[in-house]
């Protein structure tokens, strides 16, 4: 894992906005490239003018919708027996699967917006919305929304990671340790609202005549 890492964070430092398109395709597909060593270390980029804010927030959700529908088409198109059968060689189990499946059944379209936002699910909610033939519209939409702002996250967090400790950049574990302790109360509040979101889906549910 350490070599990857080093192999990703290099990737973002000599890649560009090619690398980060690159790696958030696969952040968002079956491979496991945890998207807080791609952002943040390009915003610390950014924070040195090599490249700018905006461009890594809008890389980063290209790569993730490029990542996600091509993951939604291929889910769509094998189908879920396949899946589960072949699935635990690119690490997809079936536990995985079902807790996918169980959050998109849950949450709705919603679900896949919320599911940018925490890990687990982020780079799994696109088979099952595939499988169950998710309408692709409302599927690129919710997802290039939550995409956008994952991204936004990881690079406000990657700025502040440079101003305060501008030597995190020559350490990829340092920056996926500094980024999982300050996003803590980001996923609290995602929680938050993901629960505030079922509970509307309930109040608005009709109620069945007895």
């Amino acid at each position: 894992m350490h070599h990857l890492l080093e192999t990703w964070f290099g990737w973002v430092l000599t890649g560009g906005y090619t690398g980060i398109i690159v790696l958030m395709a696969m952040e968002s597909s079956i491979f496991p490239v945890p998207s807080e060593v791609v952002i943040p270390p390009a915003a610390f980029l950014a924070a040195q003018g090599k490249l700018s804010f905006a461009g890594v927030v809008l890389a980063g959700m290209l790569g993730s919708y490029l990542g996600s529908a091509m993951t939604y088409w291929a889910s769509r198109l094998i189908g879920r027996p396949l899946i589960v059968k072949y699935g635990r060689f690119v690490l997809i189990t079936p536990k995985k699967l079902e807790r996918a499946e169980h959050w998109l059944a849950r949450y709705e379209a919603g679900g896949v917006f919320f599911a940018r936002l925490l890990p687990v699910v982020r780079h799994l909610i696109s088979i099952p919305a595939g499988i169950v033939r998710m309408n692709f519209g409302l599927f690129s939409f919710v997802t290039i929304a939550g995409s956008a702002l994952w991204c936004l996250i990881l690079a406000y967090l990657g700025d502040k990671a440079y101003r305060i400790e501008p030597e995190l950049l020559t350490s990829p574990e340092a920056v996926v340790r500094f980024i999982h302790g300050q996003s803590r109360g980001i996923l609290l509040l995602v929680i938050l609202f993901a629960a505030l979101y079922l509970l509307t889906l309930r109040l608005m549910k009709p109620r069945s005549c007895s």
